[in-house]
């Protein structure tokens, strides 16, 4: 069976920024990937943004995943966009707990389970839906058993599979599926991967949304300091190695974090594709 590789956009602002993710996309696909997918901000904030790239993706012939969460939306919307999105033929989608952004009206989060079990109700089987998985557990998470058992439950409900938060340890994905494993989770859990270009967004960013970034690995690129060329080559020379050491250890493919940037990303999906079709 083929190993399954895709990647993921965000909606841009700007029509320059749209432009240049058509030349990304363009590129990316003649690696012909399983799929893209494409994300969603918070309590819907760029609803319109996303559906307007997902549209017009599968218009030029390929796959893709509209992300897809409540977030301060009623049942309604989202139905609506459900069916939008079946109409254009698109049969996947990345179903998400999403964030409420400050200011709006809506009291809880509706957990991602839930979207599973919404969308399996009002369409069936007719769409393919992978949801999201934490290595290095969720930040909101009370446990690291307690993160599993989540991810258990929106996979009973009906999602296919699974895609990670962005990782850097092998050892910390390996772990996981031995501990999804003994749950009793049986679901392919795709590993999702970051490219490393810049070292203080990338540290931000992890802090954020929990991701660890190795001690080691941390200072090497503390090292360069301003120099972006080095951090970009020893970025892609690392991750290149973590995914085919990923995918030696088992891992089902590999779904790639483009930040809608044709390289590296281009470069190192290329080497693993190569040696890992």
């Amino acid at each position: 069976m083929a190993n399954r590789y895709s990647f993921e956009f965000f909606p841009p602002k700007t029509e320059a920024g749209r432009e240049k993710l058509k030349d990304t996309r363009s590129q990316l696909a003649a690696l012909n990937p399983e799929f893209f997918s494409v994300t969603y901000g918070a309590g819907g904030s760029t609803r319109d943004n996303t559906r307007g790239i997902v549209l017009e993706t599968k218009k030029a012939g390929l796959s893709v995943a509209p992300h897809l969460s409540f977030g301060g939306d009623d049942e309604s919307e989202i139905l609506e966009l459900l069916n939008s999105y079946k109409d254009a033929g698109i049969d996947r989608i990345v179903a998400l707990r999403g964030d409420i952004p400050s200011g709006m009206g809506a009291t809880r989060l509706v957990y991602a389970r839930e979207l599973v079990e919404f969308i399996r109700k009002h369409t069936g089987d007719h769409f393919q839906l992978e949801v999201a998985a934490y290595p290095e557990v969720h930040p909101d998470a009370k446990s690291y058993d307690a993160d599993i058992r989540f991810l258990k439950d929106k996979l009973d409900a009906g999602a296919n599979s699974a895609i990670t938060q962005y990782f850097f340890s092998a050892d910390s994905y390996f772990y996981f599926l031995e501990a999804c494993d003994k749950a009793g989770i049986d679901k392919p859990i795709y590993p999702g991967i970051m490219p490393i270009t810049n070292y203080n967004n990338l540290a931000r960013f992890s802090r954020n949304c929990g991701a660890e970034i190795p001690r080691w690995l941390s200072k090497k690129l503390e090292g360069y300091g301003d120099d972006q060329q080095s951090i970009i080559d020893f970025g892609t020379e690392f991750v290149t190695e973590l995914c085919h050491i990923l995918m030696e250890g088992g891992a089902p493919g590999i779904h790639f974090y483009s930040m809608n940037q044709v390289e590296p990303i281009k470069s190192i999906a290329q080497a693993v594709m190569q040696s890992h079709p």
